[in-house]
């Protein structure tokens, strides 16, 4: 069973900078695709990126394109998130995902507890 654990969450100012990182444990990562989702208070979970198994191809919700950069490490299990010209509507407890490629045996969805990030005007 897969285990994901984000970090790097933290207070920024406006036009600052984040990077996320989410660990997997406990499963085959690279059979995987990876995502980010956010959760501001009172809002519905929303996704911002995702990337595939092997890190070819990534995915952008409109909102972050051109500030946000997905990456994935397969040596290392890891998944990032760079952020950059932070806004504070990015102020939220961001998600990472995992969801299993068409060909994996798993085929459970696995999220990690989250890491808050606050951007402060």
């Amino acid at each position: 069973q897969l285990q994901l654990t984000e970090s790097g969450g933290g207070l920024v100012q406006a036009g600052g900078s984040l990077r996320l990182s989410c660990a997997a444990s406990g499963g085959t990562f690279n059979e995987y695709a990876m995502g980010w989702f956010r959760q501001a208070p009172g809002k519905e979970r929303e996704f911002v990126a995702a990337i595939n198994w092997i890190g070819d191809n990534a995915l952008y919700e409109d909102f972050v394109k051109g500030r946000f950069t997905i990456s994935r490490d397969n040596d290392k299990n890891m998944v990032y998130l760079e952020m950059s010209n932070l806004k504070p509507e990015d102020t939220a407890v961001y998600y990472c995902k995992a969801d299993p490629e068409s060909w994996a045996a798993d085929e459970n969805v696995y999220w990690g507890q989250g890491t808050q990030v606050t951007v402060s005007s």
